[in-house]
């Protein structure tokens, strides 16, 4: 298995994966978030590559930021104004930076779900 940090987004609540969610990842350091980069899922729910690899993957403490409420408005969902979740940030610590973190997201309009996969 390859180090690094990957993601994944699956709409439970369709039964399908999330199309076109946009997702943002930041380091968090002495009360600052640095933004590293900003991807959008493809049609599998999934980013083309890493969100971070290589020299660029350290220990620390990270945040995703996925953006939800857009990605629910696009694919015809009724949402309250404001919606119940519009962003979810996961925050999580990477303690070994020679290891793969995987964390996806289960997401409906009403909840969301995440774990530290393979």
């Amino acid at each position: 298995m390859s180090t690094g940090l990957t993601t994944h987004v699956l709409d439970i609540s369709q039964g399908r994966p999330a199309k076109a969610v946009r997702i943002e990842l930041y380091r968090l350091q002495e009360g600052r978030a640095e933004l590293l980069r900003a991807e959008v899922t493809n049609a599998d729910g999934r980013l083309q590559g890493p969100m971070l690899s290589g020299e660029d993957f350290a220990a620390g403490t990270y945040e995703l930021v996925f953006h939800v409420g857009d990605y629910f408005r696009e694919t015809g969902v009724h949402l309250s104004d404001p919606p119940f979740l519009d962003q979810v940030p996961i925050r999580f610590g990477v303690a070994a930076a020679d290891s793969h973190y995987h964390v996806p997201l289960l997401i409906a309009p009403w909840g969301y779900n995440t774990y530290r996969g393979s």
